[in-house]
């Protein structure tokens, strides 16, 4: 070796440690182009790292020494000589037995595990193993820390290579992870582990039950590390257990109620610090989410929820953005409820809030009402009819004497608005006047705000009595109060805009007035968050006032919003994107010559790259207020030789660069789903942009985060549907064959986008980016017909058969054997996806109507098994209203399948509840239609179980009830039509005619009307007597006042229109009564 080569490069690496940039640069290039890529530097850098006396150059020489024989796939490591080679890994170990520096030694410990990762392979380098397990079988400590140390880092780059030795190194693991002096070598030692479970595969199961015995000596470490304070190696262990969490192989099996003991022990035990509770609580959300087949078979919600709920009891930090164990117990909470059946979770979770709200100590009522608020989104429906229960605790937490706890009622009060809309709206006259008064206390005044708004947002017309005590309320505090606040204000009004409508006129312009300074501010932070706001309530109000008023603000607000996209925020970014999507809904083709400046910069936040995307993504100054720590000799970054800087991923401040990239994450999705609304609004205009979106939206279809892939997926199937609406096409048949082809751009279109799509649901993890596909699908075959599929009709088929087998991939539960069924007992998102399932085969049968009857016999058992008692409310009534759309779909091609299909019917109308009772109404109605099979020895039958739907009606009653009577008429009169002279006519038609006219579902007005055609064709002196009911009934659905069309066809409009004629033939002075002679024809 050449001393004076050795000499040149240890002076170089010196240098390198300096603070002058520009010398840091001149010799980072001499290094790369006379030293780096010739071989020799190799042996070089070793004997530096052995010989240095300056721990900062060791270092260095370390870490470049690992890049130099990492590169290119070892290139250089394998050009050097072999005796040089064979000196090195003799030596290399001693050399880091030796070193006392710990940074060093563990930088050292990775060029090992370089070269290994090139010689085990080839098996050249046989004596590492025997030497690594001799050295962690030391009886020196600091030997066994090195020793660990560099076979956890061996492992991490070739774990195949040791394969036939794991039965050895278990034994080797299971007296390191005791080891009587160093707690750095037991937490290495479960870092190894970690490692080695990714390797474990599922049928090796002595392997597994090797790893699974040292569980517990794992998780007595990581409690030991928590309880010694070390922070930095609880972080470690903790990842590790979110690895094995998230692992395919249930490596943690059996151990999952000793595991949440010791989290929910860790997470609640005051003694340790908070940041190592959190950890552990991170890591049993971890364990929710994951394991929660384990979690529910074992039924563990109750036990943690009673651990959990003194946690979330505790203080929270002022800031929104610092963690804190209450926070994490929250968020446990939450999963629990979104993860698992609601009869596991809310009945414990019910006796905890009354427990706690009853307590005297006020942070146990706050508790009890934050519980309460994260536990709705995933128990709304079972809640719905407990609610009774739940009233009272809310209107006593609004008035409670501690400012905490009412807080914490608003903010409960925010979550049950967002997920039981119907309930909150028709509380208005309790809940209106509690958040007013609320509003005047400075402590409540933000979060009072923020409940009034999500409840203004659910009003609807109920809010017209209180608009003039809100709006001015309101304007004070725009006056007035803080900026934070100010921004929750805005908000708000903005959502009272979208409650009362034309209503909101009168308050427009005043303020529009008020808010317009806010639209120039332009610091960071609460200054910003006001802007954002602003620019989306000014939104909602051109949506509630009408482009018409609008129009003069118009321009100037585009121009704010264009403003908003170049300062550098990706918050403004996402508002104005949200406003131009809602100013090309409100102005529809008038929006079309902004369309140059809008779809630019929505395609460039698409194309922009995410910190650690396509390599890591980082400029040098953003990487260096990364850096956790500037303090080290040798800094993190080094310059390449363009005079780049290069980055170590271990030395960048990982937080922060999820918060950066979650930011621009969501102003992508926003930016991606305004794409779909923008060409739907100005049609033919957005044409020249069809094609560049589409491909940007493909791009994004496998992105990291789901809300993109979600908004992506979204946009692609509303751009196809517009696509398919400006192509002038011709109505399509149902049926395999025999529709008109679609215009080949259309078929092009659709070729580059549906392959991704499918593809993309072959990986994806994400129940609700799942169900938007399904629902998007459905949607599109239902404009599009059976051209859309063309091609893809068995996968698609076979997409909703494995959600409704719950096999899809986001369905599958690592600890759930293959051949068990999944339980019936789910959770409410599991519903969702399973009803989005049955859109898809509903829409797969309206296409291809008779040509579906095969896919039928395939489908009924795995839909109809989710009718059944045990199952939920969604659930069943997903499962009798997809039977229903099948029936329309297949029509007279379903009689083959009556039998069955009655019986589920006729057990569904027994059904408790009024939404299964409405589908199930429907189902039978549409059945009777189609079915070629002569029902009428079942009439009797069929009439007595939809009588009930036609009485006892209470005042106020639910929309879900009202249905259901409106449902029954159409099935009623669908008998009419078909059997009228089977059934007695004096009996049902009291009934029928007494339920007109209906006012919650008009389509069942077109079967209605058609039987009323029916009888006065071919019994009209039976309707007769009934003329002073029918015609008021005909005026209502006349009426141009009504916000829905009634009657939803001309056809239908102008045979009733016929028919009054011919009724004021026989008695004028009846329709002129009723107020019908301004339809008589002519």
């Amino acid at each position: 070796m050449d001393a004076n080569f050795v000499q040149t490069l240890h002076n170089l690496l010196l240098q390198t440690t300096s603070n002058d940039t520009a010398l840091l640069k001149a010799t980072t290039a001499q290094l790369n182009q006379e030293f780096y890529k010739n071989p020799a530097c190799i042996s070089a850098l070793a004997s530096i790292l052995a010989s240095s006396p300056e721990k900062p150059v060791r270092q260095l020489a370390a870490v470049e020494l690992r890049k130099r024989i990492a590169q290119n796939s070892g290139n250089l490591w394998i050009l050097l000589p072999s005796n040089e080679r064979e000196e090195i890994k003799a030596r290399l170990p001693q050399v880091i037995l030796a070193e006392e520096d710990n940074l060093v030694r563990h930088s050292a410990a990775r060029v090992i595990a370089a070269i290994a990762s090139i010689e085990v392979p080839q098996g050249t380098w046989n004596n590492l193993l025997p030497f690594l397990q001799e050295t962690c079988a030391s009886s020196n400590a600091a030997h066994r820390e090195v020793g660990s140390y560099i076979l956890y880092t061996v492992l991490e780059s070739i774990v195949e290579g040791f394969q036939d030795y794991l039965p050895h190194l278990f034994q080797l693991f299971s007296s390191l992870l005791n080891d009587p002096e160093s707690t750095e070598v037991r937490i290495t030692t479960v870092k190894s582990l970690g490692v080695i479970a990714q390797y474990i595969d599922l049928d090796d199961k002595a392997l597994l039950k090797s790893f699974q015995d040292l569980l517990p000596a794992m998780i007595l470490v990581i409690g030991q590390t928590v309880e010694a304070g070390n922070e930095t190696g609880a972080r470690g262990l903790f990842d590790v257990l979110e690895t094995l969490l998230i692992l395919e192989v249930p490596v943690l099996g059996r151990h999952i109620p000793e595991l949440v003991e010791f989290l929910l022990t860790c997470g609640g035990n005051h003694a340790f610090d908070e940041e190592l509770r959190v950890l552990a609580l991170n890591a049993l959300n971890w364990t929710v989410q994951y394991k929660k087949s384990k979690v529910q078979s074992l039924n563990l919600a109750g036990h943690m929820l009673e651990g959990l709920f003194p946690i979330a009891s505790e203080q929270e930090p002022e800031d929104v953005d610092d963690d804190a164990p209450s926070r994490s117990a929250l968020r446990i909470i939450d999963g629990l409820s979104t993860n698992l059946p609601p009869s596991q979770v809310f009945p414990a979770l019910r006796t905890l809030i009354l427990q706690y709200f009853n307590s005297s100590e006020p942070s146990q009522r706050r508790g009890a009402m934050l519980a309460l608020g994260v536990a709705v989104e995933g128990c709304s429906e079972y809640m719905t009819p407990l609610m009774g229960q739940v009233w009272p605790l809310i209107e006593a937490g609004l008035q409670d004497g501690d400012g905490s706890v009412r807080k914490a009622s608003c903010v409960a009060v925010s979550c049950l608005c967002e997920w039981l809309e119907e309930e909150c709206a028709s509380k208005h006259a309790a809940l209106v006047p509690a958040i007013m008064n609320l509003i005047n206390d400075e402590v409540t005044q933000r979060t009072a705000c923020t409940a009034l708004d999500a409840l203004l947002e659910i009003m609807q017309e109920s809010i017209d009595q209180y608009l003039q005590l809100i709006m001015t309320r309101l304007a004070g505090l725009l006056e007035t109060a803080p900026v934070k606040v100010k921004a929750v204000v805005t908000g708000a009004i903005g959502s009272a805009a979208h409650a009362s409508k034309d209503k909101f006129l009168p308050y427009f312009q005043p303020t529009m007035h008020h808010i317009a300074n806010f639209l120039t501010l332009t610091n960071e932070g609460e200054e910003i968050e006001l802007r954002g706001i602003t620019m989306d309530a000014i939104g909602t109000f051109a949506e509630a006032v009408g482009k018409d008023v609008f129009r003069p603000y118009f321009p100037e607000m585009m121009k704010h919003a264009f403003q908003g996209c170049e300062m550098g925020s990706a918050r403004l970014r996402e508002c104005s994107f949200l406003f131009f999507g809602v100013m090309a809904r409100v102005f529809g083709e008038e929006f079309a010559p902004y369309l140059g400046q809008v779809v630019p910069p929505l395609l460039t936040s698409c194309k922009q790259l995410e910190q650690g995307e396509d390599g890591l993504q980082v400029s040098v100054s953003d990487a260096a207020s990364a850096f956790s720590s500037g303090s080290s000799p040798v800094g993190p970054a080094t310059v390449d030789a363009d005079g780049d800087a290069s980055i170590e991923i271990e030395d960048l401040d990982l937080d922060k660069m999820m918060d950066v990239n979650s930011a621009i994450a969501v102003e992508k999705e926003i930016a991606a789903d305004t794409i779909g609304t923008l060409f739907a609004a100005t049609q033919t205009h957005f044409l020249p942009f069809v094609e560049a979106c589409t491909l940007e939206l493909i791009s994004l279809l496998p992105h990291y985060y789901e809300g993109i892939r979600k908004s992506s997926t979204d946009s692609l199937l509303e751009i196809i549907r517009t696509f398919y609406d400006l192509s002038n096409p011709e109505e399509w048949n149902a049926g395999a064959t025999g529709s008109s082809a679609l215009s080949a751009p259309v078929v092009e279109l659709i070729n580059h986008s549906l392959p991704p799509l499918l593809e993309m649901y072959e990986t994806e993890d994400n129940k609700s980016v799942a169900a938007s596909l399904c629902v998007g699908l459905a949607e599109t075959i239902n404009k599009i017909g059976p051209n859309f599929v063309i091609g893809h009709y068995d996968t698609i088929c076979n997409i909703a058969l494995q959600i409704l087998e719950q096999k899809a991939f986001c369905q599958q539960d690592p600890d759930q054997d293959e051949e068990d069924e999944a339980p019936e007992d789910q959770a409410e998102y599991d519903s969702v996806l399973i009803s989005s399932a049955g859109d898809l085969v509903a829409s797969l049968a309206n296409a291809y109507g008779a040509d579906f009857n095969q896919a039928f016999g395939a489908f009924f058992p795995q839909i109809s098994k989710y009718y059944k008692k045990s199952r939920s409310l969604s659930d069943r009534s997903a499962a009798i209203g997809c039977l229903a759309e099948l029936v329309s779909g297949l029509k007279g091609a379903i009689t083959p399948h009556t039998d069955a299909l009655l019986d589920i019917f006729f057990r569904a109308l027994k059904d408790d509840e009024n939404e299964v009772l409405s589908n199930a109404a429907f189902a039978i109605g549409l059945l009777i239609e189609h079915s070629e099979v002569d029902l009428s020895s079942h009439l009797g039958t069929i009439l007595q179980a939809l009588h009930p739907l036609f009485i006892n009606i209470p005042e106020g009653a639910p929309s879900a009830r009202l249905n259901a009577k409106d449902n029954a008429t159409g099935a009623v009169a669908r008998i009419l039509e078909k059997y009228t002279t089977t059934i007695p006519l004096d009996q049902v038609l009291p009934i029928f005619v007494g339920a007109l006219p209906l006012k919650n579902d008009p389509l069942e007005n077109r079967p209605v009307f058609r039987a009323i055609f029916h009888l006065f064709k071919t019994n009209g002196q039976a309707l007769f007597a009934y003329l002073d009911q029918l015609l008021p009934a005909f005026a209502y659905v006349l009426d141009p006042s009504q916000q829905k069309d009634q009657l939803g066809d001309d056809e239908v409009r102008s045979s009733l229109i016929n028919l009054i004629g011919l009724i004021n033939q026989e008695a004028p002075t009846k329709v002129q009564a009723a107020g019908l002679t301004p339809y008589l024809p002519g």
